[in-house]
């Protein structure tokens, strides 16, 4: 049996249990792997992930296309910010993006050395749990939260994709945390949006109208893409 752990914020990610054999599933809905997923169902060619704001800035010296935020607010010199909807065909399709949020970037940052990162998201919720049921390895859920806390719209994605993974039989749930993301799906799926008005980040969004995209980030399997960390980029190994 492979095993599923949940960190529930990146500061969890050093105490992890999982050692050995593992891919680490990133999870930003609000939004940078939300955006990820948007951005290879539109044809991009790659995404740089970036964790600074000032490397950011040398990305864009260099001539390449960036998308940068911070608090949800675009920034200056970026082309443009972290709505999936940025990620349209005309920004990005065969187009090789650097890509630096306030969360997501920085959680994909942390796990770069793992054996394998993959990215996940609601949109591409039943592609991922396929690719992750055929490599047969132990999975680690790494939250990217907000600020390095918790919150419960990663959190209640981790309970549906632990659900998946354990529906296959070839998994098993490794700690508590799991089994609390489990339990906080079955409070949610069924008045998804509903569950996600009690969220801060989705109100933080509001506040600066930005929350346009929200149904979108909800919406279960709209892409059948499944971007990977490789070679310090992100590229799609699933696109049928």
């Amino acid at each position: 049996m492979n095993t599923i752990e949940v960190c529930f914020s990146p500061k969890l990610y050093e105490d992890r249990l999982t050692r050995d054999n593992f891919v680490v599933v990133i999870v930003d809905i609000l939004r940078a792997t939300t955006s990820i997923c948007t951005a290879f169902k539109n044809g991009a060619k790659s995404l740089i992930p970036v964790p600074s704001i000032e490397e950011a800035k040398e990305y864009k010296k260099k001539g390449y296309i960036v998308a940068s935020e911070k608090d949800g607010k675009v920034l200056d010199f970026a082309d443009f910010g972290n709505s999936a909807f940025d990620f349209s065909e005309e920004n990005v399709k065969g187009k090789v993006v650097a890509y630096s949020t306030t969360n997501g970037t920085k959680a994909i940052e942390l796990a770069k050395d793992a054996e394998q990162v993959v990215m996940g998201s609601f949109i591409n919720l039943r592609a991922l749990s396929d690719w992750l049921i055929d490599k047969d390895k132990n999975v680690v859920i790494l939250c990217a939260g907000w600020k390095n806390k918790f919150n419960l719209e990663d959190s209640v994605f981790a309970g549906v994709l632990v659900e998946n993974l354990i529906d296959s039989g070839n998994f098993d749930p490794d700690c508590d945390s799991a089994l609390a993301a489990l339990d906080l799906w079955k409070t949610a799926e069924t008045d998804l949006l509903g569950f996600i008005e009690k969220a801060a980040h989705r109100h933080r969004l509001k506040k600066l109208g930005l929350d346009d995209v929200l149904e979108y980030s909800f919406t279960l399997n709209t892409s059948d893409v499944v971007p990977v960390l490789k070679d310090g980029k992100i590229v799609c190994a699933k696109r049928v």
